[in-house]
C-alpha cells in the first residue's frame, strides 16, 4: 500500500525512524520489499534523478507497481529524492509519487523558500508531501558535490523561519552526515545538539537525516579483499544513532551507498569464487538475499521494525492509510 511520507512520520515521531532507501533496479526493489515484509517494517523507496535516467523511468515505477502487488501487505512511500523543480512538478503530475524532495539547498534563502513553495503548492493540491532542505551535507552523490570546507550546520532560527514560509512537510537539515561511499575524515558524527536545538524551534515537525549509511567496515574490507580499491577508514553514521536520532524528531534515515556496497561485495565475492559462471541471475539471487538481511538490520537500528501492523491499526483508525 503506498502512503505519503507524511502519514508515515504522524505514526513514528519520537518513536523511531523510517528507512529511505534508494532503488535502481528489480533486484534491489525484491530485496528491499522482502528485507521489510520480515522486519515488518513500513519504509520509503528513494527514486533519484540518476535512477529515473539508469534504464528508463516507466521501467523504474512498473516495478514498483508490480511490487505493490506482488506484496500487498507492504505499506511504503515512493519518494522522489533530491529532485529540482522541473522533476518534482513532473513527478507530480504523474500521480505514482506520493512524496518528493525539491533540493534548493544550494540557493540563497530567500530563492529556496521560493522554489520550495511553488512544489509545496503544486504538491498539496494532488495530495502529495513534500520534503526540503536547509544547509549543505558535505560529499559526494550523483551530482551533488560539496566539500567539507563548504558544508554548513543548519540554523534552528532559520529552520524554523523556512517551515513557516515554505510550508513544507518535512525538513532534512544537515547535522553531521555527509553524502557518498568517502565520508568525512576525522569520524564526523551527528551534532545531538543541533537536532535538539531544531526540535526546539519545531516541535513535533518531522526532520529529515540525509547521508546516513553506516558504511560497514567489513563490507569494505571484504571488496577489497575480492580485488576492490575502496578507500579504507571511510565511516558513514554509526547504526547505534539512528533510535536517539529518532527520539529527537528525526522520521526519516536515508540510506544509500550501504546497499551498492552489499551489492559490490556479493557480486566481486561471487564471480572471484566462481568465474565461470556467466548467469547473471546467479549473483543476483545472492544480493536480493543479503540486501534483505541488510534491511532487516537496519529496521532493527532504527526501531521500525515490529511496527507494521501497528501502522495499519492507525491507518484504519484514521479512516486512511497511515
Amino acid at each position: 500500500m503506498i502512503v505519503t511520507t507524511a502519514q508515515l512520520f504522524k505514526h513514528a515521531y519520537g518513536k523511531y525512524a523510517i528507512g529511505a532507501y534508494n532503488i535502481n533496479n528489480a533486484e534491489q526493489a525484491m530485496g528491499l520489499f522482502r528485507g521489510n515484509i520480515e522486519a515488518q517494517s513500513p519504509f520509503i523507496i528513494q527514486v533519484s534523478k540518476g535512477a529515473r535516467s539508469y534504464t528508463d523511468k516507466r521501467m523504474l515505477e512498473a516495478i514498483l507497481r508490480a511490487c505493490d502487488e506482488i506484496f500487498p501487505e507492504a505499506i511504503f512511500a515512493v519518494h522522489l529524492d533530491h529532485g529540482d523543480e522541473k522533476t518534482c512538478l513532473e513527478c507530480i503530475e504523474s500521480g505514482f509519487y506520493s512524496s518528493v524532495m525539491i533540493d534548493a539547498s544550494h540557493d540563497p534563502f530567500e530563492e529556496n523558500v521560493a522554489i520550495t513553495r511553488r512544489v509545496v503548492e503544486a504538491a498539496h493540491a494532488r495530495g502529495v508531501s513534500v520534503e526540503a532542505e536547509l544547509g549543505m551535507l558535505g560529499g559526494v552523490e550523483e551530482d551533488i558535490a560539496v566539500d567539507e570546507k563548504n558544508a554548513l550546520l543548519t540554523d534552528p532560527i532559520e529552520a524554523k523561519e523556512f517551515v513557516a514560509q515554505s510550508g513544507c512537510d518535512s525538513l532534512a537539515c544537515a547535522i553531521g552526515t555527509s553524502h557518498g561511499a568517502y565520508k568525512f575524515s576525522g569520524g564526523q558524527g551527528l551534532h545531538f545538539e543541533r537536532i535538539k536545538a531544531i526540535q526546539e524551534q519545531l516541535p513535533g515537525f518531522p526532520l529529515v537525516m540525509h547521508g546516513s549509511s553506516s558504511v560497514p567496515q567489513d563490507e569494505v574490507a571484504r571488496i577489497n579483499a575480492a580485488g576492490g580499491k575502496l578507500k579504507e577508514g571511510a565511516k558513514g553514521v554509526d547504526a547505534e544513532q539512528y533510535l536517539p536520532a529518532a527520539k529527537l524528531g528525526v522520521c526519516k534515515v536515508n540510506i544509500d551507498t550501504d546497499g551498492r556496497l552489499v551489492w559490490t561485495r556479493v557480486h566481486r565475492e561471487f564471480f572471484q569464487d566462481k568465474p565461470e559462471d556467466f548467469d547473471l541471475r546467479s549473483p543476483g539471487k545472492v544480493f536480493i538475499a543479503e540486501y534483505a538481511k541488510f534491511i532487516v538490520s537496519r529496521s532493527t537500528y532504527l526501531g521500525s521494525a515490529g511496527q507494521l501492523e501497528s501502522v495499519r491499526a492507525h491507518a484504519g483508525s484514521k479512516g486512511g492509510a497511515a
